[in-house]
């Protein structure tokens, strides 16, 4: 039969072509590669011909030739071997030989739209991982983040970041489009490589590189705008005026005017925009990726801006037969931020609606101020601070690494990392001699300025050795190695006022009367510098059986600069194994499962995440004492200084020690896959601030290691290709978790605390803290009063501890008690990703549930008390009963569970010609925040309040409202 040649294009579910496949008729020795851009030639015997196209991750096709002279091939995700290598410390892992429990988020499920934090892609995608932004969507905020519950009381509480190999790597250096994969170590045995580093787990991010082939080119770019959520319900001016129309203010209160202070201060202009740029490429033995970016976000607060731009640039080399490699990576990120808006909206509490924005001098208004703002007494007016003060921070961060690795004989190599991060700051801050607060303040209608700058760095060293041999059917893995990291922290700052013009603004400080002028607030000076030293030694052994029985062991041997004379070394050891259930014999003739694994791990890490020099005795000022020189008749006088902290040789780091079990499941030829964890861990030796006699100590507190708090939980992820039939594909992704933070201990024989108080609720009335933990118990208890009526004239009753009832001046301590809990018990995801020809649909739901929240806002503003002041609609609706001053108590707690539309995004992925340069073209639409379900205040206020740290659920009356933002993008590869 006559040799033909087949042609044709090869291409992912993506529609972007596959360089590399491999394309060989079945049966023989015959076969090629597809180039760049996906396509392929191949000579095949006849007709009768099956072509076969191969690719590591991909689904195997095959293409009976037929008479075709063209075959196209699209080659889908193998659902069994997505996330077939998963990242660990120091290395990476088959998914099949991993024992600890190790999350994998990679690109293709991140979240979509606009990102304020590289941790926003993998919000709610990973069970047990809480990411949480109580400041919305300020876009000079950060998001707090928490794995497994609290694990500390004073130190660090979030997890290790670590970003290409560099441990404590900076978010800011990382951009959406230039990260590959989160993996997340989420048990003591996957962290405790990393030591005192490791307590609260450790999120490693792996950054894009480039790939062999010809040079490409991508551009991403999206703009969105932000749309407020839920506006708090105040009384507006008609209401106003109507109150006093019943007499219960007087007719004093009516300015005149009508404003809306709150839609006044809202940005409704704001626009964010993003752009990316890539050119990457690769010849036989070097590839190279380097990424160009700008950002502007525009808060929905005024005068509340970021705008940031920056590159990374990775190169990789090899040489000698891919025995020596090199490997390198810069990046850089400038951002300028504007701080002087997003924390005004508590005005609006305070804002009599008939007042006005802009007063004409000359004018009867209360208070009037001076060039042109109405000034409320005793309040302030947002607006004059914006046009009479600027707080600017010019941002700066790099960070530089390279990795040289040779083979020295087959299996084993040796590799030295190096590291260099630098983040520094420069604070801007200036109230002019128009400014209100300084007409009538302390400066005299003088300007005020300060400036401030802040720098920190880090150097780290890391050389291991490895060694890989398989010996029958035995397999082992070695890692030794030697860790060296040094960071130190310089700030200054300054100030001055008696400006007597703002010609100079900030830049001449010693131009400010208040240098020479007594009566004038003292200049400020200041300087400071830390710096702490950490040194590891550490290793590491894989071994396998059968490919079927797998068990891990790793120790690693820190000392930190922060601890006690006593404690400066520690050993953090950790050993799991995993047996392959599936594959056993006994298994062949089971239809239900595809995949069963089951997974233990022990652990134990440590917490070295405190403050510098807390086991030493370091100085502090005290007064001037005067010293005659020379027989001078004019004292000159010297600083004394004197102990400022009581020494502690024994300080030692928190250390935890964790349990894990865990179950990978797959059923229906992995269409359905999972895993289930259930883990348990106590946290001994924290760290607190501890009252001690004097003497015998100078001081009358000590910082030492007494306390113990257990975290235990569930944890299970699902995901599903529940239709894959022709052009229609329907995937699901669920995690859920449930967890419980214990206080299990707080004190000890010598060093005695009742309880941590936290959560201050203020003013008016001195409320004092809604949250006490105690020793034994559950973390955030809301702990207060509980409500039991009112009077027949709006008195406040609440039940006293001996049954009886009380008036709120009757009410002692002891009959206070626990009221409620802030800590969300449970936490769960439900992704569903649709695509259908070139359309593509993604809806996420998340959800917390079963905790409470404290409506702050209700407690104050729900009350005619304030009056003349604003307050909300419902003081003379549902709380008109109440004629007392606000009382905290459960009254205002409310049950916070709620489930949110967090993510809709719908994609479309153009047919390009194949001849043509551009590679892909792809539009979508994204919606962020978009719904919430929720019983919380009516669904008039949004239940996401912060949630992590020892004092969750309170909503607090200073705001940033939460937003809905809508984004349009485009991506484009060429």
């Amino acid at each position: 039969m006559a040799q033909t040649t087949v042609e044709g294009n090869v291409k992912d579910s993506e529609g972007l072509p596959l360089p590399g496949v491999t394309v060989r008729v079945e049966g023989t020795g015959v076969g090629t590669q597809t180039d760049f851009d996906g396509n392929y030639s191949i000579d095949v015997p006849g007709d009768d011909s099956v072509l076969v196209f191969t690719f590591v991750g991909m689904t195997t096709v095959k293409r009976t030739v037929n008479g075709n002279n063209t075959i196209n091939v699209t080659l889908e995700n193998d659902q069994q071997a997505l996330d077939e290598v998963v990242v660990v410390g120091y290395g990476t892992q088959s998914r099949k030989s991993v024992t600890t429990a190790v999350a994998k988020v990679s690109e293709e499920d991140f979240n979509q739209g606009v990102v304020t934090s590289p941790m926003d892609l993998i919000q709610g995608k990973i069970a047990g991982l809480s990411v949480t932004r109580a400041g919305g969507n300020n876009p000079n905020s950060s998001a707090s983040i928490q794995l497994r519950g609290l694990t500390s009381i004073t130190g660090n509480t979030e997890p290790l970041i670590v970003i290409d190999g560099i441990p404590g790597g900076n978010l800011d250096l990382i951009q959406q489009n230039d990260i590959e994969s989160f993996d997340v170590l989420k048990d003591g045995a996957a962290s405790a490589i990393y030591g005192t580093r490791g307590n609260n787990g450790v999120i490693l991010i792996t950054t894009k590189k480039g790939k062999k082939g010809i040079s490409q080119f991508e551009y991403a770019s999206y703009v969105s705008r932000d749309y407020v959520q839920n506006k708090p319900n105040f009384i507006s001016a008609d209401q106003y005026r109507d109150i006093i129309d019943q007499g219960i203010i007087g007719e004093s209160n009516d300015y005149g005017y009508t404003t809306d202070i709150y839609d006044e201060l809202v940005d409704d202009t704001n626009l964010s925009q993003y752009h990316n740029f890539v050119a990457s490429g690769g010849g036989e033995n070097s590839n190279y990726r380097a990424s160009l970016y700008y950002q502007k976000l525009d808060g929905i607060a005024l005068e509340n801006d970021r705008e940031e731009y920056g590159f990374r640039i990775n190169f990789n080399q090899s040489a000698f037969d891919d025995k020596f490699n090199f490997q390198s990576s810069v990046a850089t990120n400038f951002n300028n931020a504007n701080l002087q808006g997003g924390g005004q909206f508590g005005i609006i509490t305070d804002w009599n609606p008939t007042t006005p924005i802009y007063a004409e001098p000359g004018g009867d208004l209360n208070n009037q101020g001076q060039f042109g703002y109405y000034q409320p007494t005793n309040l302030y007016n947002p607006f004059s601070e914006y046009a009479n003060r600027f707080n600017l921070r010019k941002q700066y961060t790099f960070s530089g690494d390279a990795k040289v690795t040779y083979e020295i004989v087959e299996g084993l190599k040796i590799a030295a990392f190096g590291s260099y991060q630098r983040n520094e700051w420069n604070d801007r801050y200036y109230e002019s001699t128009e400014d209100w607060a300084n007409i009538n303040g302390d400066y005299r209608g003088t300007g005020y300025a300060r400036k401030g700058n802040h720098v920190d760095y880090t150097k780290t060293f890391e050389p291991t050795i490895t060694f890989e041999q398989e010996i029958g059917k035995h397999t082992f893995d070695l890692l030794g190695g030697y860790s060296y990291q040094y960071s130190t922290t310089e700030e200054y700052s300054m100030s001055n006022s008696g400006f007597n013009t703002d010609s100079f603004l900030d830049w001449n400080m010693g131009w400010g009367n208040a240098i020479i002028d007594t009566n004038l607030p003292r200049p400020g000076l200041s300087s400071f510098k830390e710096d702490n030293t950490l040194i590891a030694f550490f290793s590491r052994i894989n071994y396998s059986y059968l490919d079927r029985y797998f068990l891990t062991a790793s120790i690693r041997r820190e000392g930190s600069s922060k601890f006690g004379a006593n404690n400066k070394w520690g050993n953090f050891p950790a050993i799991s194994g995993a047996w392959v259930i599936s594959d056993e014999t006994f298994m062949d003739e089971q239809n239900t499962f595809s995949n069963l694994k089951l997974r233990v791990g022990y652990g134990i890490t440590g917490n070295q995440g405190i403050p510098n020099y807390q086991s030493l005795v370091t100085l502090g000022t005290g007064g001037k004492y005067p010293i005659f020189l020379d027989n001078a008749t004019d004292p000159t006088y010297y600083q004394t200084l004197g102990a400022a902290k009581n020494p502690n040789p024994d300080l030692r780091w928190e250390r935890k020690k964790e349990l894990n079990f865990g179950l990978d499941f797959g059923f229906l030829s992995n269409r359905i896959t999972g895993a289930l964890d259930v883990y348990r861990r106590t946290t001994e030796d924290l760290l607190y601030n501890y009252t001690v006699p004097q003497p015998p100590y100078v001081r009358s507190n000590i910082y030492t290691n007494v306390g113990t708090i257990r975290n235990s939980g569930v944890e299970l992820a699902l995901s599903a290709a529940v239709i894959n039939k022709g052009d229609f594909k329907w995937n699901v992704d669920a995690a859920g978790n449930y967890q419980k933070n214990t206080l299990v201990k707080l004190s000890n024989e010598q060093f005695i605390v009742a309880q941590i108080d936290g959560g201050n609720i203020g003013n008016p009335g001195n409320l004092g803290n809604a949250i006490r933990n105690t020793e034994g118990g559950t973390i955030g208890n809301f702990y207060g009063k509980r409500f039991a009526g009112f009077t027949r004239d709006g008195q406040w009753l609440f039940h006293k501890a001996d049954g009886s009832v009380g008036t709120s001046d009757q009410m002692t301590e002891e009959d206070k008690t626990i009221i409620g809990n802030g800590m969300p018990k449970y936490y769960a995801s439900l992704t569903n990703t649709f695509r259908y020809k070139n359309f593509d649909l993604t809806v996420f739901f998340r959800g917390k549930f079963d905790f409470d929240i404290l409506n702050t806002v209700d407690l104050f503003y729900g009350n005619q008390e304030l009056l003349p002041a604003n307050v909300l609609t419902s003081a003379l609706g549902q709380y008109s009963q109440i004629k007392e001053a606000p009382q905290y108590s459960d009254y205002y707690l409310e049950n916070g569970d709620f489930i949110k539309l967090d993510n809709l995004t719908l994609g479309y992925n153009f047919d390009l010609p194949q001849e043509g340069n551009f590679k892909r073209l792809r539009l979508y639409a994204s919606a962020r925040n978009l719904a919430t379900i929720t019983g919380y205040n009516d669904g008039n206020r949004d239940p996401e309040v912060q949630d992590t740290g020892l004092f969750p659920g309170i909503d607090y009356r200073d705001f940033y409202p939460r937003t809905t933002t809508v984004s349009v993008g485009l991506n484009v590869n060429f």
